[in-house]
Parts: C-alpha cells; structure tokens; sequence
C-alpha cells in the first residue's frame, strides 16, 4: 500500500520512490469539455473510495512542436479529457508546513505540459520543497477570444490551481502561505502576469520567471483578428457554438496552420505584437482579468510585496535559430528588416553589437539582439519597473553554453531547465545539454532556487541601482550591469 492522503475530494493513493511521496492526475478543476467547454474553470470533482494517483494525468489537446523543435523539446501526449490535473511530490504527509513550489510549464501557450519528465520535482521535494506541477488549458480552449466565453481561460485555469494548492497543500505536508510560483518561457510569462493580476492576489508569496516576463500580452483588437482568421479557415461562426461544432483535433491542427501562416509573413503591421513574438494563441487584455501589460502594472507598484527572482539565458534564440539552420542564411538586409520589425532603429542597435562582437555574422547579431529584445530585456525591465518601489528583484543569466551543434547552440532557449530541476541524468535533456553537463552546476542554481523558496533570498544581492545580476556559468560569477552596451541599445524601444 503507497501512501495515503485524505481530502475534500475523496482519498488518493500515491506512491513512493527512495523516500519522495508522489500524487499524480490529481484533478483540481472539473474535465473542461462538453458543458464546460470554454468556461470558466468549474469545481473540481469529487469521488468514492481510493482513487490511484500514480500516474500523469491527461495533457491538454495541443499539436507537435514544429520541426526540428520537435526532436529536441519533450512533449508527452496522454489522452483525456480531465486535463485540468497536477502532479505533487513532497518528503511526507504530514503537519510539517513545508515551502512550496508551484510550476508552470512552458511552450509558447499552445505546448507543454506538468508531465514533462524533467519536471520531476523529487529532488525538490528532496530538499525540503513540496513540488506541484499543473495542466492549463493551451491555445484555443485556453486563450482565443470568443464572444460569450470568458478570456484568458488558461489563466483563470492557472488561478484555480493556485485555490486548490491554498485549500489542499497542507494535506502534502506543505504551507498554503508559502507558495512560490515559478515558470519558464511562457510559463515565466505566466507568473509575471498573475503577479499583475488582481484575481491571483493572496495566492503566492514568491515568483521566479525563467526567460519570460511582462511584455508579451496581446490587445484585445489583435486578439480579435487571430478569431476572425481562425474561424475563416474553419469555415465557421465565431462563436462558442461555432468553435464547438469543431472536433478537437482539426480545431488543433488549424490552430497550428494559422500560427504557421503568420510565422511565414510576419508583418506587425497586419498582425500587431504577433507579427514580432509569434505568439498568436496567449494572454489577453481583456480589462478585467488582465487589465493592462503585466509591466505597465508593476511599473504602477502592483505586486511589491511578492519576492522575485527573474532571468534568461544568454543565446535563447540559439533554439529558434541554429537547430534549423536559419542562422547561416541571414543576410545584412534580412537583419535590418528584422530589428525594424520589432521597432528598433536597426542602424544603431545592429552597431551596438557589433561593438561588443566585431566578428559576428548577421546571423549571430540576430541571435543576440532578438535574445535580447524578447527575453533579457524584459527581464530588465521588470527589476527596474520593481525598483520604481524599493522592491527587491533578484536577477541571473545562464550562461553555460552546450556542446550540441558544433558548440552553436550555446546557452540556448530551455537549456537551464535540467539544471534548476536538478535533473540532468532525465534523458530528454540530452538533445540541448548533450550527455555530460556539469553536476556542479546544477548544485549551484538548484540550490540557489531551493533558497529563494525557502527564504526570498537566492544568495546575491538584488539588481538594485548598481543592477548586480548573478551569471551562472563554469566558473559562476557576480556581475554588475552585463552588457551595458546591449542593454542601453533598447532604452525607448523595449
């Protein structure tokens, strides 16, 4: 018999591994299809006798991650419709009030999910942490505008889970007040957005946003043309019953169609802020769940109170850029077009890294500037937007760089994450980190989250006005204000 926790919902049956107790599928929400189809969460359900939770439970619909992404990003498909499930892992069941971490996977709203096996949060668990790790809805259930359904249904997912974890985590040996959410990509977009928002208020004490902050929300006029397009293509109304009327698997096949198609002509001037991050299907400024652009909210002192630790890598756009081969086929021209694209004066910011990399290829400024402008830079402008209030913000790059790729791939998109889980022997890392990434390492950032969570407090002084950011690398490094050239470059812009 596995151990055993008791809960309003019914009893759950969990198991065991070298000392760490995990509860898997645990749904907190009810199935978000038929009468709950794009609908606010609705109450989690209950039931009889021991339910076994051993297993993952299902992942939300979502396509495949586009090629070559496909062959270096995990992706676990598990059929079903009760989606809305987290996965626990903590060192007892018992009155023990634990810190608590919860995690928000990635995947640019329309991928991902809790069940990644390098989510494992044993080792969390193993240092004191009780771990969950959460399903949302993705894409078109989760984030499409539709007339008579609630917005940013994902969020409002993400919401739920975080009630659930108040009302429940105790039962895990965890504290319901010390909860740290903590994501990356878009689940770092995520966090950063529920620290804005009023409806997540009271539920986390912590936020640790891993390459991913503020920026990235759309206007509700943008978000409005991604359904009128979407429901062109279908051939349908757009309306709930239209939407519904669509089996779900060619609602997710066109749903990757259409962010394919804007991906192919990527013009902000049709498509807005998607024409520049390629996030079609994502949150939304609706004016009542997300009333305005997470950093324009915390510019305004929302979310002071909360500790956070926020950061990036040093080449993310390595993953988007080198894998695929894109990088070697950027001309002068294309790089102009590209940073006037995204509102930068291309002459000067292009002259800017040059500067600081006089040999770099069109290709590789690319890579640093678009890094920059989508990650890094935001991540910036969170701390500053924070020290407006006297609010500590702790910030770090990573800056290990993989031998994958002739050594091209560097410290790409993704690549911490094996590190901060304290997982890199998970074989699904391989393709980014290659078969012998450094151990230490891995002790160090771990540990450094495993602090911030237990404390507030990483190990490093926060940004502050001297802007000190913590670089991990081999050998790990305190720095004051990296890449000033880089960073000024975007004053006015990003």
């Amino acid at each position: 018999m596995g151990p055993m926790v008791v809960l309003a919902q019914g009893r759950l049956l969990g198991s065991e591994n070298d000392g760490i107790l995990s509860f898997k599928g645990i749904p907190y929400a009810a199935a978000p299809f038929g009468v709950n189809r794009f609908a606010a969460p609705a109450p989690a359900p209950s039931w009889d006798g021991v339910r076994d939770a051993v297993e993952y439970g299902p992942t939300a619909p979502k396509p495949r991650y586009p090629s070559p992404i496909d062959r270096l990003l995990a992706d676990p498909v598990i059929a079903g419709e009760e989606c809305l499930n987290l996965n626990v892992w903590t060192p007892a069941v018992d009155a023990e009030r634990r810190p608590v971490l919860v995690w928000i996977h990635g995947g640019a709203f329309v991928n991902g999910s809790g069940a990644v096996s390098v989510y494992d949060g044993s080792t969390f668990a193993r240092d004191g942490v009780v771990c969950v790790t959460v399903n949302y809805r993705l894409g078109v259930d989760g984030f499409l505008v539709i007339n008579g359904a609630p917005a940013n249904r994902g969020l409002l997912d993400l919401v739920a889970a975080l009630r659930w974890v108040r009302e429940n985590i105790a039962a895990f040996g965890g504290d319901p007040d010390g909860v740290t959410i903590a994501g990356q990509s878009a689940g770092a977009m995520s966090v950063t957005t529920l620290l804005s928002m009023p409806a997540a208020a009271g539920l986390f004490r912590r936020v640790i946003a891993q390459s991913g902050a503020g920026h990235h929300v759309l206007p509700e006029a943008t978000a409005a043309k991604v359904t009128t397009a979407l429901a062109d293509r279908l051939g349908v109304q757009p309306t709930v019953e239209g939407f519904a009327a669509v089996p779900v698997l060619e609602l997710v096949a066109a749903q990757a169609a259409l962010s394919a198609s804007i991906a192919a002509a990527p013009n902000p001037a049709v498509w807005g802020e998607i024409g520049r991050n390629m996030i079609a299907f994502g949150p939304v400024i609706d004016g009542a769940i997300v009333r305005a652009r997470p950093i324009d909210r915390l510019a305004q002192g929302v979310g002071i109170d909360i500790e956070v630790l926020i950061g990036s890598n040093d080449d993310e756009h390595a993953l988007f850029l080198v894998p695929s081969g894109v990088i070697d086929f950027v001309t002068d021209e294309v790089l102009a077009r590209v940073l006037t694209g995204v509102g930068a004066d291309a002459g000067g910011v292009a002259a800017s890294y040059r500067l600081a990399e006089p040999a770099a290829s069109p290709g590789e400024i690319l890579m640093a500037a678009l890094g920059d402008w989508y990650f890094r830079v935001p991540a910036i402008r969170v701390a500053e937007a924070r020290l407006i209030h006297d609010a500590d913000t702790f910030v770090y790059e990573f800056g290990w760089r993989s031998p994958q790729f002739g050594g091209r791939l560097g410290a790409c998109h993704a690549l911490e994450l094996g590190f901060v889980f304290d997982n890199l022997d998970d074989a699904s890392g391989e393709p980014l980190a290659g078969s012998a990434p450094p151990q230490p390492l891995a002790d160090e950032i771990h540990g450094a989250w495993v602090a911030f969570v237990k404390s507030g407090h990483p190990g490093w002084a926060p940004y502050g006005r001297l802007r000190t950011v913590r670089r991990f690398a081999v050998p790990s490094e305190t720095a004051i204000d990296p890449h000033p050239t880089r960073r000024t470059a975007w004053d006015g812009v990003r």
